[in-house]
């Protein structure tokens, strides 16, 4: 996975732009990552709590196209947290005592921004929260019966 640091967000890979892959500056805190695919197209990603900064690192992950992800969360705070994960069907909940460590195997097939969040006191409250970002386009059998917009 790559990361970016940018605390200008010049480095956002066009995040901000109209009709670009989504999500403007809505996540205030975290950087921008990306997950690696491996042969067999699986993809895999890394995200962290930093200790004592209540964000998720980075903040929002950027996926290619749509697929399984294999995303591990690491809780480097002391405090107790959880993440409640999108997924196709039912969300994935993965509870993160202090200084530990879980794997999470989504699915995830439509591109799109997926919002996720610790639900434990008020975390999400306090801004930890994350977005796992697909690229790509929607499938034909999803589109809608118009007639072709304009693009940018």
């Amino acid at each position: 996975m790559t990361t970016t640091d940018d605390p200008s967000g010049k480095l956002a890979d066009g995040l901000h732009r109209q009709n670009a892959t989504g999500l403007g500056r809505l996540l205030g805190s975290g950087g921008v990552g990306h997950a690696e695919e491996g042969p067999d197209g699986t993809m895999t990603a890394t995200v962290r709590i930093p200790e004592d900064e209540l964000c998720f690192e980075p903040g929002t992950l950027i996926l290619p196209h749509g697929g399984n992800l294999e995303l591990t969360l690491i809780n480097d705070d002391k405090n107790t947290h959880c993440a409640v994960l999108p997924h196709n069907g039912d969300p994935k909940i993965i509870w993160l005592v202090n200084h530990s460590k879980g794997t999470a195997s989504l699915n995830l097939d439509g591109p799109g921004t997926y919002y996720y969040g610790s639900t434990t006191g008020n975390d999400e409250g306090r801004g930890l929260t994350g977005a796992i970002v697909i690229g790509g386009e929607v499938p034909d059998h999803a589109k809608l019966d118009r007639p072709p917009q304009p693009r940018p």
